[in-house]
């Protein structure tokens, strides 16, 4: 075994041992075919008042400009599904993405203890951990290592269990084999663009991200959402699981492991009427540590009396 396929192995085992789900490799290198997509997607103002998408836009698309002396991008995959749901139907829903503790917190200090352990097995590796919060086309590079395919909703689809993860990466000064991309397994089906009620999936892997669901209840921080998406949003105040919650794929999800992902009892269990008389002190009870705290108790407000219109609101 040569000293980079060596490495490789210790690499891939240390973040199994670390609790991820899956890790794939790519050499750290321009995203070339990426490029034409994304100036498409931001000409046609997918992107919506995400204006950060426009920032750093060559650095977005080469890990070598973002990490200095880089020549690994390490792709990692944490499960974040769970079969809890909330009891009341009638209830605001949030995605089960936030339904425990912010995940940039609980990946982060993984990373943080996987490239510490790197360093400790390997030597002196270099480079930087990002977990959502850096110019990085996290789902191009998870594809490229082959951890996954796009999804005809955009999202980066894992033959064996689907897409409820969460994606991080290693971008590092260690020269390591690289694996490859697998096949695309959506065929025909058009499930997620059929059942998304805003027609945010425009086409065939691309997202109008101003019409969506989560840009909407998250992203979005008009004091209203646009009247054209009233009666649209089928009951999401944060986020949205639909193309997900369709996707065949999805069939396969398993429990995530993570304690710090599960939902509380108290979350799960306010009913409609709780959620409409919703006021501060709870909102903060509830989302101490939690992704919900993005959109601010207002946000969250707005949000519900968007949905619930015909409600009587404090």
């Amino acid at each position: 075994m040569t000293k980079v396929s060596k490495n490789t192995a210790t690499v891939k085992r240390i973040a199994r041992e670390l609790g991820f789900d899956f890790v794939g490799i790519s050499k750290a290198e321009k995203l070339e075919e990426e490029e034409a997509n994304l100036i498409q997607w931001l000409n046609k103002g997918h992107h919506g008042s995400m204006n950060y998408m426009t920032n750093h836009f060559e650095k977005r698309l080469d890990p070598t400009l973002l990490v200095e002396g880089s020549k690994s991008v390490v792709s990692l995959m944490y499960n974040y599904y769970t079969d809890a749901k909330q009891k009341d139907p009638n209830a605001p829903r949030i995605s089960t993405y936030a339904y425990g503790e912010d995940y940039h917190f609980i990946i982060k200090e993984k990373l943080k203890e996987y490239i510490h352990r790197i360093q400790e097995e390997i030597g002196k590796v270099g480079g930087r951990i990002f977990v959502d919060s850096a110019p990085v086309l996290e789902r191009a590079w998870a594809k490229k290592s082959g951890l996954g395919w796009i999804g005809k909703n955009s999202l980066l689809i894992n033959k064996s269990q689907g897409s409820f993860f969460f994606l991080a990466e290693l971008i590092i000064d260690l020269e390591l084999e690289a694996d490859g991309p697998i096949k695309d397994y959506c065929g025909t089906c058009t499930k997620c663009i059929d059942a998304c009620p805003t027609d945010a999936i425009v086409n065939d892997k691309v997202v109008d991200g101003s019409k969506c669901i989560s840009y909407l209840t998250i992203e979005l921080k008009e004091e209203a959402i646009p009247n054209e998406f009233k009666g649209k949003m089928e009951n999401w105040m944060f986020g949205c699981d639909i193309c997900q919650d369709v996707c065949p794929w999805n069939r396969f999800s398993r429990e995530n492991n993570e304690p710090a992902f599960h939902p509380s009892d108290q979350l799960l269990n306010l009913t409609e009427k709780d959620w409409i008389e919703l006021d501060e002190q709870l909102y903060q009870v509830l989302f101490k540590k939690s992704p919900v705290k993005r959109a601010k108790f207002k946000g969250l407000k707005r949000n519900i009396q968007f949905i619930k219109p015909s409600q009587k609101h404090p």
